[in-house]
C-alpha cells in the first residue's frame, strides 16, 4: 500500500496532510525517514511513525455533519487563539478532521470523519464532487457579471474553476444567489466576488455531493445516517 493511504487510512489526517508530512520529512517506516510519496510498505510488517508516534490503520471510521457557525475556524490549530470547531466536538470521543474547510466567516455544512481515503476522493477536484452555497453579495448582480463568474475568473495569474450560478432574489440592494463548485481553493468564492467589485455578506454551504444541511441548527453536530455513508461512498467509488 502507499505511505500516502496508508496514513489516511490510519484516521490521524486527510491524504493531502499525510503528503504534507511525508514532505517535511517527518514520516518513517522502519525507523528510516522516507520523503517520496510513492513508497509502499507492507502493513503485516512494516512500522509506520510521525514524528515518533506509531501509526496504525483505525479499526472503525466515523462520519459526522456540523453546522459550522460564523466566528470558528475550521483549523484545529489557530495561532490567533479564534474559536475552533473544535469547541463544537468536543463530545466526539475519536479524533477526526474536517472535510474540506469554511473560512472563519462562512457558516454551513462541514463533513467531519477520520477516513482519510474519502476525505481525499470528496475534496480532490478531478472526483468532481459538487459543493453547493448559498451567498449574498452587495448590489444587483448582472447577467454579464453571472457569465464571468460561470466562465472562472482569473485572479492573480490563477483561473478559478468555472461554477454554476443563479440568481434567486434582489431586494434591498441585496442579490441573494445559489452557487455550486467542484473545486475548493481557499476563500474562492469571496475572491471570485472580490474580481468582479462586488463583497460578500453572507455565504453559507448547504450541500456536499448531494448530502444536505436540511435542519441542522448552527453549531450541532450528528452522526451520518447509513444511506447517507453509503452514497458518499458511491458517489466516490463510480
Amino acid at each position: 500500500m502507499r505511505i500516502n493511504k496508508y496514513l489516511a487510512e490510519s484516521g490521524v489526517c486527510s491524504r493531502r496532510k499525510a503528503e504534507e508530512y511525508i514532505k517535511n520529512g517527518v514520516v518513517k517506516v522502519n525507523d528510516k525517514v522516507v520523503t517520496n510519496l510513492a513508497t509502499n510498505i507492507d502493513t503485516n510488517r512494516d512500522i509506520v511513525t510521525i514524528s515518533g508516534q506509531r501509526i496504525q490503520p483505525t479499526a472503525e471510521y466515523i462520519y459526522y455533519m456540523l453546522n459550522k457557525p460564523k466566528g470558528y475556524v475550521t483549523t484545529m490549530n489557530d495561532d490567533r487563539n479564534r474559536k475552533s470547531i473544535l469547541d463544537l466536538i468536543d463530545g466526539i470521543d475519536k479524533r477526526v478532521f474536517p472535510v474540506g474547510r469554511l473560512d472563519y466567516y462562512s457558516e454551513g455544512l462541514l463533513l467531519l470523519t477520520n477516513d482519510g481515503d474519502l476525505t481525499y476522493k470528496l475534496t480532490h477536484p478531478k472526483f468532481n464532487i459538487e459543493k453547493k452555497y448559498i451567498v449574498k453579495v452587495n448590489g444587483e448582480m448582472k447577467e454579464s457579471e453571472l457569465a464571468v463568474l460561470r466562465a472562472g475568473v482569473v485572479i492573480d495569474k490563477i483561473r478559478y474553476s468555472k461554477c454554476k450560478i443563479k440568481l434567486l432574489s434582489f431586494e434591498n440592494n441585496i442579490s441573494k444567489l445559489e452557487i455550486i463548485l467542484n473545486e475548493g481553493k481557499n476563500r474562492e468564492i469571496r475572491r471570485m466576488f472580490e474580481a468582479i467589485g462586488k463583497e460578500v455578506l453572507f455565504l453559507k454551504r448547504v450541500e456536499i455531493g448531494g448530502i444536505r444541511l436540511g435542519g441542522l441548527k448552527r453549531g450541532e453536530i450528528r452522526p451520518l445516517k447509513e444511506h447517507e455513508i453509503s452514497f458518499l461512498k458511491s458517489l466516490i467509488n463510480n
